[in-house]
């Protein structure tokens, strides 16, 4: 099944947990590719998709957000998944003891269930590498209260990427993975 792993990355963090999936997809047999949002010019051509984006103030990255709304009618009939990638720090409970992966699930996404009945949707946790900052939140990244919010380094979780790739491919892998 012709599958392609769409993904709008502001920094690169988001980027390489798409090119991850789409190789664990190919390992699994799967004829999968990674592809920037802005450069699927004929989603038609696919026969699955797995779209994620990077997420700042609980919300997809804006081209993310106009590819899956622009291309609902099409996504609704093909097997979807989506992932997001935000959450930082080793801690994968908030304050209240809740699991940030589903505290951090962007505003997006409800409706995308809506429109799109997408067979999952995964949060994971992203990479803040100041040197690739852009000046905002550089600047941001000097207040005190930003740094202990924000923290510096990469806290992706490639055993639970993995998994979760393995169980698209599962999917994929089966007749009735077609709607």
């Amino acid at each position: 099944m012709k599958t392609v792993v769409i993904y709008a990355s502001k920094y690169g963090s988001t980027r390489g947990i798409a090119e991850f999936i789409a190789g664990k997809l190919r390992q699994a047999g799967t004829q999968a590719e990674a592809r920037h949002v802005g450069k699927v010019h004929n989603p038609g051509d696919y026969e699955a998709f797995v779209i994620g984006s990077a997420v700042y103030m609980m919300h997809w990255l804006k081209e993310a957000t106009e590819f899956v709304k622009g291309n609902s009618a099409l996504l609704a009939n093909r097997p979807v998944w989506f992932f997001s990638s935000g959450p930082l720090g080793t801690e994968t409970k908030d304050a209240q003891g809740q699991d940030l992966r589903a505290v951090t699930e962007p505003k997006e996404i409800a409706e995308f269930r809506e429109l799109i009945k997408p067979r999952d949707h995964r949060v994971f946790f992203g990479v803040l590498d100041s040197s690739k900052l852009g000046f905002g939140h550089r600047m941001l990244r000097k207040l005190p209260a930003a740094r202990n919010l924000l923290p510096e380094g990469d806290f992706r979780d490639w055993n639970d990427i993995e998994a979760w790739s393995i169980s698209i491919s599962r999917v994929l892998a089966t007749p009735q993975a077609t709607p």
